[in-house]
């Protein structure tokens, strides 16, 4: 009774005031590999992926130097800041070149900061109140700004489309740069004496979280809200990307597209998160999410053990929406503030 109740909850949130687009498929190869010289893009973003993962340390860092610029402006009466820097991938979108964050320091002390990393469609100011809590808690937050969001966002779209898209070099490329991003954000905070970083991503936010997290060892200790080990099978099976999956089908299937877009899935740097040493994570999952299928969780959760990665797991017996809505969200707000505030 309860499974039927939250779902039909999670659909009801999932449609409302439904603007999804069904954009056309497209390879976009030509975004990512150099001198297609007229390979097939099929093949040449297999072969691109394969590469991607074996190098994946050099794919998900950033030699180039970085010039930040911080501003000053006021929250609910606090100091704060917003702090834009060049992004470290170029895309055809100029707004979207500009890396954005908000700052909220917990005035001058400089034992942690938290890195937030919101949902996929996040709107202007959510997380805010997020940043607070940890203020009051004695820690600074950076609440992120993904790529193709908010300011980032082209004039020719009304949702992020172009972060989860049917274009599979694009999104390759989109979540490669929301995770370079995440490291450049990482590296100001800890320019700016911050002694303890500590990360916390919500859904897609959660994806892109867990890919800095194995690849940046200044990361001391993060917190994944929603869990799944493959993006492609997110995008296949769950209910809030039914249109992204309506323009894939017509080209790829879904093993053809786990296998392209294993770069960007937590799955694929399991075995390189075991061999580094450990760092405090929790896992937060629910039991009636149908845009991050709960299969898809236990499978994620049964490889972290195979591994014998220690972990921390929260299972809530609501959905994917429903997290958002209260009771839910006051626990895992509690969750995600309170594992971070012992972890740091």
């Amino acid at each position: 009774m309860f499974k039927r109740y939250f779902h039909s909850r999670e659909r009801y949130f999932a449609m409302l005031n439904d603007n999804r687009v069904v954009h056309p498929f497209e390879w976009g190869a030509e975004l990512i590999v150099e001198n297609l010289n007229g390979v097939d893009p099929h093949t040449a973003l297999s072969e691109l992926a394969n590469e991607w993962v074996e190098r994946s340390t050099d794919v998900f860092s950033s030699r180039s130097a970085i010039s930040y610029e911080l501003s000053a402006i006021s929250y609910s009466g606090r100091a704060a800041g917003q702090l834009i820097w060049p992004s470290a991938i170029e895309t055809p979108s100029p707004e979207n070149n500009t890396a954005r964050a908000h700052y909220f320091p917990n005035g001058k002390d400089r034992r942690a900061a938290i890195v937030i990393l919101p949902h996929w469609n996040a709107k202007a100011g959510t997380y805010f109140d997020l940043a607070k809590i940890f203020n009051q808690l004695g820690m600074s937050a950076l609440r992120m700004t993904l790529p193709y969001h908010e300011e980032r966002m082209p004039p020719e779209l009304e949702r992020a489309e172009y972060l989860v898209a049917p274009n599979v070099g694009r999104t390759l490329q989109s979540v490669r740069q929301a995770v370079l991003d995440t490291r450049a954000a990482v590296h100001w905070l800890k320019e700016q004496g911050y002694e303890k970083i500590g990360l916390v991503g919500t859904s897609i936010g959660s994806c892109t979280g867990f890919l800095a997290f194995v690849h940046d060892p200044d990361i001391d200790a993060a917190v994944f809200n929603h869990v799944s080990g493959y993006f492609s099978d997110v995008v296949w099976n769950g209910l809030s990307t039914y249109h992204v999956r309506e323009s894939l089908e017509t080209a790829v299937t879904l093993e053809e597209l786990r296998k392209l877009w294993m770069p960007i899935s937590p799955m694929a740097y399991m075995p390189k998160l075991a061999s580094q040493p450990w760092r405090p994570q929790r896992y937060i999952y629910t039991r009636c999410d149908l845009t991050f299928p709960y299969g898809l969780s236990l499978d994620t959760m049964a490889q972290l053990r195979s591994l014998n990665i220690k972990h921390d797991e929260v299972v809530l017996p609501c959905g994917h929406y429903t997290l958002g809505q209260k009771p839910w969200v006051w626990i895992d707000g509690w969750k995600i503030v309170s594992f971070l505030r012992r972890a740091l």
